[in-house]
């Protein structure tokens, strides 16, 4: 396998905005969660300029509820890069969006896989290093969980780095932060159906966890927020100080 820094970079994202954002309804009712205005300006903007400064040069966004929200802000670029829109014509979940989005992408290159209402502080270049020196199929980046009553599943590895199983997320064990480097064939090669609902995180990652697929988890200690419910949603506006 090749080690030039050239050959392990990634440009493509996909990313995960087509959720119903219900739990956060009581502090943002009328736009997508990724669109949730944090000093005045949408979640979404946060994410997509801080992955084109670690070198991001295409996204794929898989849309759906409100979503035009989305399409009409942005339109079909940010800061000079260009965005394709995937519309859920009907809520596919997490598995489902990104199957369907990654129909835009090339079959033979890794790409990132992102939450569009989480925020992680993640280094491209050194997540996209670990996942071609462990010769991944699918690598997630890791934070550490802050006490034992975290709502994150937990995530343990074996010494190599390998996801071995998913539990009960404890004080000072790593849970999923919604940044992922994958290969295409993760969605590609299994049973899952374009158009049918399912989840990455509790269809797709069990799975391959039990047919061998190659999963890695990268401990990063870059910051990280989750907009999903209304009180971490209030702390964005400390997270993003201007």
């Amino acid at each position: 396998m090749a080690n030039s820094q050239q050959d392990q970079s990634i440009h493509s994202a996909l990313i995960l905005a087509g959720g119903l954002g219900t739990r956060l309804r009581s502090a943002v009712r009328d736009v997508p969660k990724p669109m949730a205005p944090i000093h005045g300006r949408p979640f979404l903007e946060y994410l997509l300029a801080y992955w084109i400064g670690e070198g991001i040069r295409h996204f794929v966004l898989s849309v759906g509820y409100l979503n035009e929200h989305i399409t009409r802000h942005f339109g079909h670029s940010y800061l000079g890069i260009p965005l394709t829109y995937a519309v859920e014509d009907s809520p596919l979940g997490t598995g489902g969006g990104a199957l369907q989005a990654a129909s835009n992408l090339p079959d033979d290159t890794p790409f990132l896989v992102l939450n569009g209402d989480t925020f992680f502080e993640v280094n491209l270049a050194q997540l996209s290093d670990f996942h071609h020196r462990k010769q991944a199929d699918w690598t997630l980046a890791l934070f550490q969980v802050a006490d034992s009553t975290s709502r994150y599943t937990g995530i343990s590895l074996d010494q190599e780095g390998r996801i071995v199983r998913m539990e009960n997320a404890e004080e000072d064990g790593y849970a999923n932060g919604g940044v992922y480097v994958m290969e295409k064939k993760v969605l590609s090669s299994g049973h899952w159906m374009p158009g049918h609902p399912f989840s990455l995180e509790q269809d797709v990652l069990p799975e391959c966890l039990v047919v061998g697929t190659r999963v890695y988890g990268w401990p990063c200690k870059g910051r990280f927020i989750d907009i999903g419910i209304p009180d971490d949603y209030r702390r964005g506006n400390q997270f993003f100080e201007l």
